[in-house]
């Protein structure tokens, strides 16, 4: 079951793989949830999406190589540039000339990137829990060289490593979901969250990772950012144990725009604290909302009065 269920389904196709989308609801502006992070799916965003379809037109898509989108077997089909230009193409096949983009971690670095090689079509940008690469240290124990290492044992944060994956896929999901959702009685995401990424295989992922980025370097990444012309909201956790609150902040301090610090909240506000999140959006929305014109009329028949 489903709180709301889409209005249109449809697929775009690129470089030989479909890309699944869904459009609910309608009115302005639109509002675009960017292809998050093939580990899960574009239902992830499934207590933004019934709140926001009452007065917007929300297209959601499934990131290539989970939900109802195709799986890559080719790097050359990964990287960030076809995640972009997805949603690009999903905007053109349902008729958006623009609207606003909210991405989540590396789908929140697509949005941004979005709005600096599209201004045209981005009105503003939602990024949550922001993993803008290079920008600022990445947290102290996650691993870095060591992905591709075979190591005497996957303790912690090892567990994000190549060989481990191919071992233990269910094992690494359920440990990497636990370290994003450390809020209490988070049971219900953490089992929709591990169940879309026991869908993706990690097969799947390995080749997902092995795509091109947009960015090699730290100058990359400002650069990207210091063109981003539209408004900006950067949401972040402060018990994110997969991105550092830095990075929102310092988008936030490159683009001119705004930041939210949650308090206690992990890496996935969105499912966690919805309220919050989803008043944040939509109060972030309103300065693109159509102005509402009211006129007053007086009834002919009205007999005329004197006021004092």
């Amino acid at each position: 079951m489903r709180a709301r269920y889409p209005d249109v389904e449809g697929f775009v196709e690129r470089g030989g793989l479909k890309v699944g989308y869904e459009v609910f609801g309608e009115g302005e502006p639109a509002v675009v949830f960017v292809p998050i992070d093939p580990i899960v799916q574009s239902r992830a965003w499934k207590a933004q999406v019934p709140y926001f379809a009452r007065r917007h037109r929300v297209v959601t898509i499934d990131p290539r190589g989970n939900g109802r989108s195709d799986r890559p077997t080719d790097p050359a089909q990964c990287g960030d540039i076809n995640f972009v230009e997805d949603t690009v193409a999903v905007m053109d096949a349902v008729g958006l000339d623009q609207a606003v983009l909210i991405g989540l971690c590396g789908s929140a670095w697509h949005a941004l990137a979005i709005a600096s090689f599209y201004p045209d079509r981005v009105l503003g940008v939602v990024s949550i829990g922001t993993n803008v690469p290079f920008l600022t240290p990445p947290l102290p124990y996650k691993p870095g060289p060591r992905f591709n290492e075979e190591l005497d044992n996957y303790e912690g944060w090892d567990k994000v490593n190549r060989h481990y994956w191919l071992n233990d896929w269910r094992g690494f999901a359920e440990f990497f979901f636990d370290q994003l959702l450390p809020e209490p009685h988070s049971t219900k995401q953490w089992e929709d969250t591990v169940g879309w990424a026991v869908d993706i295989g990690a097969e799947t992922l390995l080749t997902l990772q092995e795509g091109s980025t947009l960015s090699a370097s730290k100058e990359d990444s400002e650069k990207v950012l210091q063109s981003v012309r539209c408004p900006v909201l950067t949401i972040h956790g402060d018990d994110d144990r997969c991105q550092p609150i830095s990075r929102s902040e310092r988008v936030a301090e490159i683009t001119g725009g705004s930041h939210l610090r949650l308090v206690g909240a992990g890496h996935l506000p969105q499912a966690r604290e919805p309220v919050v999140v989803n008043h944040a959006i939509r109060d972030f929305l309103r300065q693109f909302e159509p102005p509402v014109r009211r006129q007053v009329v007086r009834p002919p028949n009205r007999p005329r009065r004197v006021l004092f």
